[in-house]
């Protein structure tokens, strides 16, 4: 796999922030969020930021609870999944794969030992290895 630029924000970031780094990185859905240290405290997901951009075209299912915190969000930390699922460069590829199958995610960070972002992967990486039909 080719490398490529990272879409990493600090918490702090603003949303306008966060959309700029979603608009950079077209082969990514996920912005990574970390901290002062560099350290992944979360991500953020494109489907998220829709929901925080577009929120008069969805269905009113959203919980009360989560009215408050959407409407006064301001950054990337505001809005971000804590839950982060990730792996290590040190990961059987197979179980990275059954991990994201599991998970119902398409990508997820590649993380260091102190859980700083060093690469991603997408399951569109996965496929092209796998599965890549010579041109």
């Amino acid at each position: 796999m080719e490398e490529r630029g990272l879409p990493l924000v600090e918490e702090h970031e603003t949303i306008q922030g966060v959309l700029k780094k979603m608009l950079y990185y077209p082969h990514t859905r996920l912005i990574y969020v970390v901290d002062k240290e560099g350290r992944c405290t979360g991500v953020i997901s494109l489907g998220t930021l829709i929901r925080y951009l577009f929120p008069q075209n969805f269905e009113p299912a959203v919980h009360a609870r989560f009215i408050i915190p959407m409407i006064t969000a301001e950054t990337a930390k505001d809005i971000m999944n804590k839950g982060v699922v990730s792996a290590t460069d040190e990961d059987d590829l197979d179980v990275v794969i059954k991990r994201m199958i599991k998970a119902r995610v398409k990508e997820l960070p590649i993380l260091d030992r102190e859980k700083r972002v060093v690469a991603d992967l997408t399951m569109l990486d996965l496929l092209q290895y796998y599965h890549a039909v010579p041109e």
